[in-house]
């Protein structure tokens, strides 16, 4: 895997003649001289001066050695390795447990960033969410519970990571305007380690689906694969994410319905052994999540206008602009939680109506005062909304499984 993305260490050493070569080694023999080094130190150091009269070493995320830019730096790198009895050409320092600590630490960065965290976040916490709404009582808290909901978590989280890993396997061109930081766009992976990965874990994902032998589960993630495929891959009448209905329509399909229902039905009828049926939280969860879906699905390509452009992606934000955009997402969200606190005032249950009420009229308020402030000039500023957005939806899960 293009040895697993390790920070990599080069040494190039072009050999110059004429004046520049001179004057480094004079440089250095004024500095050897000042020092007062012993003669097996002086001896090493002529030897490798007459080897490689110029050099300069290269290090990846670290603060590099330039020699040839001033005296004291030429000679002084000499002296540390001279008087260490190491040369250059070896770098034991490459093995130290504090080189490999950083290299693991660069490594699980970069996989990190190419796992989208905010949709990983976001899937874990809709399916933890939606599955207690088939706990009727508190015997149900079971340890089948918990082996059923992380046998879900786990084959969700793998097929997520597929669709991330796959929509930037087809954006790459396009992320290194928009998105840079992200490992396939800025080059820390490279298209063969992109696809190794993508490749594993939807293998992964259906081999565990399988193993379960839930139904619910492995529609779930079959319907998932095939939504992500379409939406990203290009190919003849796919890359569904060109077309801005289909794209909010695949993200609305799968965030909304499928995670709903599937992952309901998962614990319901794989766990519990009951009858399938739609409570009045599923029915709410599924409408709520919906409209949601369907805001995260517009605003996600607000920051992306510029490379959106370029490459010919017809968004909503491309074809109507930033700011519409922008504020008919904000008022959607409104409308919302406004029909969320209907809901809640309207349960029969004291506390559902209590907490579920306050609950909902705290986001709308925290929401519209946000929105307010948004510099929609500023693309970080936008961006910043965005995840606030996803903070918001995740806000939510903790408050479907109160309503009753």
């Amino acid at each position: 895997m293009d040895s697993l993305l390790l920070p990599s260490f080069h040494i190039a050493s072009p050999i110059t003649t004429g004046a520049s070569s001179w004057k480094n080694r004079k440089c250095a023999k004024n500095y050897y001289a000042s020092y007062s080094i012993t003669k097996a130190s002086s001896y090493r150091i002529k030897k490798f001066q007459n080897e490689y009269p110029m050099m300069r070493i290269q290090q990846h995320n670290y603060r590099g050695i330039e020699f040839g830019s001033t005296c004291e730096e030429f000679a002084r790198a000499y002296v540390v390795n001279a008087a260490s009895g190491q040369s250059f050409e070896s770098e034991p320092q490459a093995h130290s447990p504090k080189t490999i600590w950083g290299s693991l630490k660069h490594t699980l960065n970069a996989f990190y960033r190419f796992s989208r965290p905010h949709t990983i976040i976001g899937t874990a916490l809709s399916i933890i969410s939606v599955s207690l709404l088939a706990v009727e009582k508190l015997t149900d808290i079971s340890p089948a519970f918990f082996i059923g909901v992380l046998e879900a978590v786990t084959a969700a989280l793998f097929m997520n990571i597929y669709i991330v890993g796959l929509n930037q396997l087809s954006d790459v061109e396009i992320d290194k305007i928009n998105k840079p930081y992200l490992p396939l766009a800025s080059g820390e992976y490279s298209f063969g380690t992109g696809l190794i990965i993508v490749v594993s874990f939807s293998i992964l994902s259906f081999w565990l689906g399988w193993i379960v032998g839930s139904w619910p589960l492995f529609w779930a993630l079959f319907i998932s694969f095939v939504l992500g495929t379409a939406y990203s891959i290009d190919l003849p009448l796919l890359r569904w994410k060109r077309f801005a209905v289909l794209a909010a329509t695949c993200i609305l399909a799968v965030r909304a319905v499928i995670v709903q229902l599937a992952f309901f039905l998962h614990v319901q009828t794989y766990v519990y052994k009951r009858p399938a049926i739609f409570s009045r939280s599923l029915i709410f969860a599924t409408a709520f999540m919906g409209f949601f879906s369907v805001v995260i699905a517009l605003f996600k390509d607000i920051p992306d206008i510029e490379g959106d452009k370029i490459f010919g992606i017809r968004s909503f934000s491309v074809r109507l602009g930033q700011k519409r955009v922008f504020w008919i997402c904000v008022s959607l969200l409104e409308m919302t939680y406004g029909v969320a606190l209907l809901v809640g005032v309207t349960s029969s249950c004291l506390w559902s109506k209590m907490i579920t009420g306050m609950g909902h009229a705290l986001l709308a308020s925290v929401l519209w005062f946000h929105a307010k402030s948004v510099d929609l000039k500023s693309k970080s500023a936008i961006t910043s909304f965005y995840m606030f957005i996803w903070k918001l939806f995740y806000a939510e899960y903790f408050l479907i499984p109160l309503v009753r």
